[in-house]
């Protein structure tokens, strides 16, 4: 049995991230990960599903891939970005970049 992306899942994905968005406060800063436990293993997670992003587009260049599979794990990522953010809402807040901070 060979396991199939439909628009659907893509769709779901893209309403809970604007659902979970709307519980949000607006984006003023880049966020850098870490923040609770919970929300640095999503961001763990966040990497490692952009890491097979990235292996699929390269493997779209050379057999034929499932567009709906790369734009799942697109909006996978940004879900998972989401929930990082939603833990740390919880939990003391993102971890802000503050330019010139790290040197």
């Amino acid at each position: 049995m060979q396991l199939r992306i439909v628009a659907e899942q893509v769709e779901w994905l893209e309403a809970a991230i604007d659902a979970a968005n709307e519980q949000l406060e607006p984006l003023t800063s880049f966020i850098l990960p870490g923040g609770s436990e919970s929300a640095a293993h999503m961001h763990l997670a966040r990497a490692v599903t952009r890491r097979a992003e990235r292996a699929l587009v390269a493997a779209a260049q050379d057999v034929a891939i499932n567009p709906l599979a790369i734009q799942y794990l697109n909006r996978l990522s940004d879900y998972l970005f989401v929930l990082c953010r939603l833990i740390n809402s919880t939990r003391g807040g993102d971890i802000l970049w503050v330019p010139g901070q790290s040197r």
